[in-house]
């Protein structure tokens, strides 16, 4: 045996154990990543509450079992927030369902048209009335959107009537008749179609609804005037961010890849402005905005957009002045009928930062409720036992079962329970 087959015959019973060693570190470290980047060994739990201890607040907590019972998302990847918001982005919804409407096109006083979609109840509501809920999505969002029309068609079969704001310009075959399009924080063409509503359904009461974006628009149009809030019973809102200057520098923070996101809304928001370029962008239209559609092609992030074309809608001087009228968190304490706001703390567009607004309202103001999931991302909070999510989902279900329960303490209250913002018993009332 020569000398070099000696060396062979040496080493090569120990390449199989040390491969297969490899081969083991290697498992271990993709099991390591998945665990963490899922979450895996997340607990699950009830959302954290901020509220105060008034009557109302515990009828409502009573009735809606969602808010006080575990949230449990799907076991396998439910438990990341990224994923609960990749799949709400690309997916929407499982198994969405279609329902049927009718648009309405509003003619607003600056030439615009402002459109929504209107569905009618498939059944009597519990209580026997008339309840219209009035919704705004989120950021270039409109009702044909997956998670809106499975929230429509839940929302109609318990009774309740759907107005849906298409945001203007968000709709592919919809020209705009005026150089404006949706902006952060206006409010006008919400308005509009609340008080069409009010106008045709004269006997109808309001459940206010705002996802995301949304979310922003109907909190700062009801503490605009206070107006706003006849015939309003509630207000919901999911995941919005409250204050657009706190959140801009964060958002440009690569924490939780918060940047990423902020890249992939650009240059959403970059293809809708370019979609209706014509209408927004004449010769003449671009020396009145002072706008520059160089700087809007190379945008990379939300901040630029809104600082090169979207303030100049409205005619801020600054980036900082449209950020501060735009946001609800100026406005949100005017707002005196119950208020459920709901946010997810692995959100990944929404800083930890900016839930200190919801939490301090929530412990100052006796009409307000404040839910924060451990899961749930940015607008998905699926349900589902492994791997597959079920149709409807955490959210549908908060917000319908919150709405029955403001709609059945409307109508089972005593005189003495309407003195339930102040939290006063019914001796105190008396007295």
């Amino acid at each position: 045996m020569s000398a070099h087959e000696s060396d062979l015959h040496t080493i090569s019973p120990e390449m199989p154990a040390m491969f297969d060693g490899m081969k083991m570190a290697a498992v271990a470290t993709v099991l390591y990543i998945i665990v963490r980047c899922l979450n895996l060994k997340s607990p699950t739990a009830a959302p954290d509450l901020t509220y105060q201890d008034t009557a109302l607040n515990r009828f409502l907590l009573k009735s809606c079992s969602q808010l006080s019972k575990e949230y449990i998302p799907p076991l396998l990847w439910g438990k990341s927030g990224h994923l609960q918001t990749a799949l709400y982005g690309k997916l929407g919804r499982v198994s969405s369902p279609h329902p049927c409407g009718i648009r309405k096109y509003l003619p607003m006083q600056d030439g615009a048209t402002a459109t929504f979609d209107l569905f009618e109840p498939l059944g009597d509501h519990q209580t026997g009335d008339d309840i219209t809920m009035v919704i705004c999505p989120g950021i270039g969002n409109h009702s044909e959107k997956h998670y809106i029309r499975t929230f429509v068609d839940y929302a109609q079969k318990d009774g309740y009537r759907c107005a849906v704001l298409n945001h203007l310009g968000a709709l592919p075959n919809i020209e705009l008749t005026s150089p404006r399009m949706f902006t952060y924080g206006c409010t006008w063409e919400f308005a509009a179609m609340v008080g069409y509503i009010k106008r045709a359904y004269p006997q109808t009461q309001l459940i206010v609804v705002g996802f995301s974006l949304g979310g922003n628009i109907v909190c700062k149009f009801l503490g605009e005037n206070r107006v706003n809030q006849e015939r309003v019973l509630c207000c919901v809102s999911v995941c919005q961010g409250y204050s657009a200057l706190r959140a801009q520098e964060t958002f440009l923070q690569w924490d939780q890849f918060r940047r990423f996101y902020n890249f992939l809304m650009a240059d959403n928001m970059k293809k809708i402005i370019l979609s209706h370029r014509h209408s927004l962008f004449g010769e003449s239209l671009l020396k009145k905005f002072d706008a520059d559609l160089n700087r809007l092609y190379i945008a990379t992030s939300l901040t630029q957009i809104d600082d090169n074309i979207m303030r100049k809608f409205h005619g801020y001087s600054s980036l900082k002045e449209y950020y501060e009228k735009e946001s609800c968190v100026h406005y949100i304490h005017n707002v005196d009928v119950p208020l459920l706001l709901v946010n997810a703390a692995d959100d990944p567009l929404v800083h930890d930062s900016l839930l200190a607004i919801p939490r301090t309202l929530a412990a100052k103001k006796p009409n307000v409720i404040f839910a924060l999931t451990l899961h749930g991302g940015h607008l998905g909070f699926f349900e589902g036992d492994v791997l597959f999510p079920q149709p409807l989902t955490w959210m549908d279900k908060v917000i319908v079962g919150y709405a029955n329960a403001m709609c059945q303490w409307e109508k089972q209250k005593t005189p003495c329970q309407a003195s339930h913002l102040t939290g006063s018993s019914c001796a105190e009332a008396k007295a």
